[in-house]
């Protein structure tokens, strides 16, 4: 990390911060951010005031958006997708991402996971429960759910690159403006997502990720390879979903 990257995170990882497994000067108290003897992935925690514009205190109304943010290691899920009451279910159900290299003893490279609701750990309840929640709160202050992928563009891990934080950062600023709803969108074949066509600040073709494949045949067959592990996975959740949910999964 740096202050070029990141600026706003750089400066608030101050005196005052707390950081996880990384490697300090005993003299200067400096931290060496490129040193990856311990992890690859370190972690940091700090006061919210450290960060410039912040809202303080940190409450607000009902939320206008919600967003999931997901890693796709594979390279195939769009930047930006716009998901119905029941596509937000299933994906909310499913809480696919993936574990990168310093995240767990072992990981080495990015491997597709699935946590339902993204906390699996820490459900008491059948997950349907929390997405039936989710949707009853979606329909009622009629908020909208984005799926944003913060993984990989151009290919999957080893041949594409990680999405650039800028595209990331405009993606949910015009979502917090309001912006993002207003753009075109198109379905996708496989995931069925209404793929964001259009935004400020991106350039098109990223914004849907065959286009950034070289290898065009690669992509489909990548696509329906994830969208299989999408359905193997819901398999356990069947029972007690209703047939619309399970309908809002990938089609390929």
């Amino acid at each position: 990390m740096t202050d070029e990257n990141e600026p706003d995170i750089f400066q608030a990882l101050r005196f005052g911060a707390v950081l996880e497994n990384v490697i300090i000067d005993e003299k200067d108290r400096q931290v060496d951010f490129h040193d990856t003897s311990i992890t690859e992935n370190t972690r940091g925690a700090y006061p919210i005031e450290f960060i410039k514009n912040a809202k303080v205190p940190c409450v607000a109304g009902h939320p206008t958006d919600i967003i999931f943010l997901t890693c796709d290691a594979f390279g195939v899920l769009p930047p930006a997708s716009r998901l119905s009451p029941a596509q937000a279910m299933y994906y909310f159900i499913s809480g696919y991402t993936a574990k990168v290299a310093g995240t767990e003893v072992g990981v080495t490279e990015p491997k597709a996971t699935f946590s339902p609701c993204f906390s699996g750990p820490f459900l008491v309840w059948h997950p349907s429960t929390y997405a039936e929640l989710l949707a009853e709160k979606m329909r009622a202050h009629q908020a909208n759910v984005w799926l944003v992928n913060t993984g990989w563009s151009g290919g999957s891990y080893g041949s594409g690159s990680r999405m650039k934080l800028k595209i990331t950062r405009a993606l949910i600023d015009a979502i917090h403006a309001g912006a993002l709803a207003r753009q075109p969108t198109v379905p996708d074949p496989v995931f069925g997502l209404e793929v964001v066509k259009e935004c400020p600040g991106v350039p098109g073709e990223v914004l849907l990720p065959k286009n950034t494949w070289a290898d065009k045949g690669a992509y489909d067959a990548t696509a329906k390879k994830l969208a299989g592990l999408f359905r193997d996975n819901f398999q356990q959740y069947e029972s007690k979903t209703s047939a619309e949910i399970k309908n809002a999964g990938p089609r390929g």
